[in-house]
């Protein structure tokens, strides 16, 4: 028989389970994401676990969420959005610049064959490599530092997916991005409305698409305050 504690906590997860249904039907199906390994990302990827315990019930709102030191989990439906438009394939190597808790790397990590992941603020980036681990996401490696450099050792990638706002395109990013790879990257001022740019690399060129206004908070780079 089952203890009330452990009856409790299966309670508690059926409630999250069905707020994470509502969520891809209502967030992320309706406005046009269709791709459905996608879909089942966002549906088996726990974001309750991804924000502090103290906002976990705030999880599946339509919006980005506080997860410290003036830093974000972005929106639900630009994870989803933003994952959707490099294609994700059971193949691929994904660079992600800005870990955060490690949301995004994990629904990355739920479809592509490996993620490396950047994380500049040193917190941040121990936790969620200790809950990527815990939650079992082997194929996701996370990198403490300056994210504009990219990862050189494990490049080219097929991907790259930038979770913060930049001036411009770091020049090293799309060096590590393969002939025919794609990257998401939002640009514009600091701490105003951005530009979500698809940018994909043919005959060495950068052919860039605009995708649409965001506000995601600013690129950091080592030294910065």
């Amino acid at each position: 028989m089952l203890s009330w504690l452990l009856l409790a906590t299966a309670v508690q997860e059926d409630s999250y389970k069905a707020q994470r249904e509502e969520m891809v039907a209502r967030q992320i199906k309706a406005r046009g994401v269709s791709d459905p390994a996608v879909l089942h990302a966002m549906r088996n990827v726990k974001r309750h676990l991804f924000v502090p315990a103290s906002i976990a019930a705030e999880a599946y709102s339509d919006g980005a969420l506080p997860i410290g030191q003036s830093q974000t989990i972005s929106q639900p439906y630009m994870v989803a959005y933003m994952t959707e438009v490099i294609k994700p394939s059971p193949t691929m190597k994904v660079l992600e610049i800005g870990t955060g808790s490690g949301y995004q790397a994990a629904v990355l990590a739920e479809i592509v064959k490996q993620v490396y992941t950047i994380e500049i603020i040193p917190e941040h980036g121990k936790a969620a490599a200790a809950r990527l681990k815990q939650l079992g996401y082997d194929n996701v490696e996370v990198k403490i530092g300056d994210g504009y450099a990219g990862w050189e050792e494990h490049a080219p990638f097929d991907a790259i997916v930038v979770t913060a706002g930049a001036e411009s395109v770091p020049p090293p990013l799309f060096a590590q991005l393969r002939e025919g790879g794609r990257m998401v990257i939002p640009v514009g001022p600091v701490h105003r409305t951005q530009t979500l740019k698809l940018i994909e690399k043919k005959r060495g060129k950068a052919v860039t698409r605009n995708l649409m206004p965001v506000v995601f908070v600013p690129f950091t780079r080592q030294g910065q305050k």
